[in-house]
């Protein structure tokens, strides 16, 4: 039975790769097993016009997608994700509908990717926002549907506004949708209902924690390379992505000692690497004085100048992220006991704790049964893409098993 989208519905749409027609025909897509050839030979090429881009090179989230996407890179993920068992084959759901986060730049080509390799056919809303990351990487792919002309169907890009017709046509006959958009994009995008059996996966506003033992940061850390991390892991996407910690826990008998030099660093390379918008530097100072206005014990610490804002707290709980801001502002505790950690890690929207030291410094708290807490990383591996993510087995939710007996 043919299927096709109401194309009434679709004015609005620009479309940077594919086309109305390939998106029309999509719901007729045959599905493809995970992990199909054809799907990693693509992506491979993917990976090699991107890392030939010398314009990528100023971009290291681009460059770290476009390793992340070789064909020895996929295989090995293969072996993790790929497997199914006897009598079963996996294939992919059909039509998926992504829409992807506006502050991210490359985060809808991971969601991409993680539809095309779990066997369906994409359509991803990508950022309206102009983004060089996001054009390259465009570009990229319409050179390789050129060489791939069999994967035009399973790809099309775009972009649109707040349009309840446009998300009415794209979730009627799609098989999956994945949002990535926060709460309020989430209760805008289930006003449009899927097909009966589709599945949803949506990552809703999270927040995420950095965890330092300053005994092992002081006697086994590379400093420069730390701060190279952390940078990594914050001022990349200005603490807008939800993986970027908000709050920086100490442990450990060095504390004092480890902070003077944990911060002198970083601030070297943000002063080096950072552009400070006049905007930022208000909103920081003005979320400082709310802080200070709502909850007693707070201080703001010594500063050279507004790049980096540490607001030392006296408690952590699950209401401080209430009074969060980014662009390098950070809530500062130190903690004598990792338990201490249970009421902000047992909030839902506590996603990721990157962290120095030794990851069973967590056993404790993890045996609390936190209903926060998806990923515990080391530092600089917060945004590093995982086929389970927020909790979700990706490439599971995406796919179908057909048992054969």
């Amino acid at each position: 039975m043919q299927r096709n989208l109401n194309r009434e519905k679709l004015h609005g749409l620009t479309y940077a790769v594919g086309n109305e027609n390939i998106l029309c025909e999509m719901p007729n897509v045959p599905v493809r097993p995970l992990f199909d050839d054809s799907v990693v030979e693509f992506l491979n090429c993917l990976s090699k016009k991107i890392l030939a881009d010398r314009a990528s090179r100023r971009f290291p989230d681009v460059v770290t997608f476009a390793f992340w996407i070789r064909k020895g890179s996929l295989l090995e993920l293969k072996k993790t994700y790929g497997s199914t068992a006897e009598g079963c084959h996996s294939v992919g759901r059909g039509m998926i509908f992504h829409i992807a986060p506006s502050n991210v730049p490359v985060n809808y080509a991971y969601s991409l990717v993680t539809g095309l390799l779990g066997g369906n056919a994409n359509v991803v809303k990508i950022p309206s926002k102009s983004f060089e990351q996001v054009t390259l990487i465009n570009r990229a792919i319409r050179e390789c549907l050129e060489e791939n002309g069999q994967m035009r169907p399973y790809i099309v890009l775009v972009q649109y506004g707040h349009e309840k017709d446009i998300n009415d046509a794209l979730s009627e006959y799609a098989g999956g949708r994945v949002i990535w958009g926060g709460d309020r994009t989430i209760g805008e995008i289930r006003k449009s209902p899927l097909q009966a059996r589709g599945v949803e996966i949506t990552f809703a506003d999270r927040y995420s924690l950095a965890v330092i033992d300053a005994d092992k940061y002081l006697s086994e850390c590379d400093k420069k390379k730390t701060a190279q991390d952390f940078y990594n892991d914050t001022y990349l996407t200005d603490q807008n992505a939800c993986t970027s910690p908000r709050a920086v826990i100490w442990t450990g008998s060095r504390i004092c000692e480890a902070k003077e030099c944990f911060w002198s660093e970083l601030y070297a390379l943000v002063k080096e690497k950072y552009e400070l918008q006049p905007v930022q530097a208000v909103n920081k100072l003005t979320s400082a004085f709310l802080l200070a206005a709502a909850r007693e014990g707070v201080r703001k610490e010594p500063a050279q100048d507004n790049r980096i804002v540490r607001m030392h707290v006296e408690t952590l709980d699950d209401t401080i992220m209430e009074l969060k801001d980014n662009s390098g502002y950070f809530f500062e505790y130190d903690c004598e006991n990792i338990d201490e950690l249970e009421a902000v890690c047992s909030n839902t929207h506590c996603q990721t704790i990157t962290y120095i030291g030794e990851s069973s410094m967590f056993d404790s708290l993890l045996a609390k049964g936190l209903q926060g807490v998806d990923r515990i990383v080391p530092m600089g591996q917060s945004m590093d893409f995982e086929f389970i993510w927020d909790g979700y087995q990706l490439l599971q939710q995406l796919s179908r098993t057909i048992r054969v007996r």
